[in-house]
């Protein structure tokens, strides 16, 4: 742990908290804190399910609960089952509710402002930048990549868009059947791993790593939706796979990738592999790379 960086990071959350009225009881003078206001924000106009609510916030269930029965005491929001399905339950917003997220969407901008206008001009587009930034940063530190079964519904729907991605890109669009097949049991621990990113609970990339006696490990499907590209995390997806072959005893890893996918030829190159010859038949591979991991 760096304790500089640490220290740095307490100060801004403490600098943040108290700028943006997080530590009032009454955020932005409407008589409630922040978290029932950000709630009530997002459900919004048009309602929300409670699950997704949950996952969109961080909020474990017995809190997003307590928050909505809060909402709800208030005669500011409803919550039921969805189409008379018990099991999905929806938010919504009453008439009072709809008009006290007018009045907190009013009250936001005006805030927002107030951050703004004591600053000259430069200096706020220099704030402005710097949140921007900040931002970026924030959301890709709140991606959590773990393994994940390959016959999960979420890994399906990341290999269907990894498909799809593909499709678009290279030459001669991509099919899968003429593709190198990959089977579950070719990803499923011992025989190798399927590694799922996730973001507020949504899968947002994937990558896997097989692992066969006698011959480097090899990754396949690679993939970051637009939500998170540029943020590092296909990155992140290979230097896990990397780490996960190393721990298993695989001194290296090799790879194919097409010639459309620059970014993931840059990657690759950037991250210390080097082109081979190659070493399997894929259909839609020009180039072959491999890596010596460290023991």
């Amino acid at each position: 742990m760096d304790t500089e960086l640490v220290a740095a990071v307490r100060r801004f959350n403490r600098t943040v908290t108290q700028r943006v009225g997080a530590l009032d009881d009454a955020y932005m003078a409407r008589g409630r804190p922040l978290a029932q206001a950000r709630l009530l924000w997002e459900i919004g106009p048009d309602g929300a399910e409670v699950a997704a609510l949950r996952a969109r916030l961080g909020l474990d269930s017995g809190h997003l609960s307590r928050l909505l029965r809060t909402l709800e005491g208030d005669g500011l929001v409803t919550v039921a089952p969805a189409g008379g399905d018990g099991r999905v339950r929806v938010a919504s917003l009453t008439d009072a509710g709809r008009a006290e997220w007018t009045e907190l969407d009013k009250r936001s901008d005006a805030f927002a402002w107030s951050v703004l206008e004591p600053l000259a001009g430069p200096r706020r587009t220099r704030l402005v930048a710097a949140m921007a930034e900040v931002e970026r940063l924030l959301v890709a530190s709140m991606v959590t990549i773990e393994p994940c079964p390959p016959g999960d519904p979420r890994a399906r729907a990341c290999v269907r868009a990894y498909a799809r991605d593909v499709a678009r890109r290279f030459d001669d669009g991509f099919d899968p059947a003429l593709s190198s097949p990959v089977g579950d049991e070719e990803l499923t621990p011992p025989a190798g791993v399927f590694l799922l990113a996730t973001l507020n609970a949504e899968p947002v990339g994937c990558g896997a790593v097989k692992l066969r006696p006698g011959v480097p490990a090899e990754i396949k499907r690679v993939w970051v939706s637009d939500a998170v590209r540029g943020l590092g995390v296909g990155r992140r997806i290979l230097d896990e796979l990397e780490r996960y072959a190393a721990a298993r005893g695989w001194p290296a890893v090799r790879l194919d990738t097409n010639r459309n996918l620059t970014e993931a030829l840059a990657m690759y190159r950037s991250a210390g592999y080097q082109e081979i010859e190659p070493y399997n038949t894929e259909r839609y591979a020009h180039h072959w790379f491999a890596k010596r991991l460290a023991p």
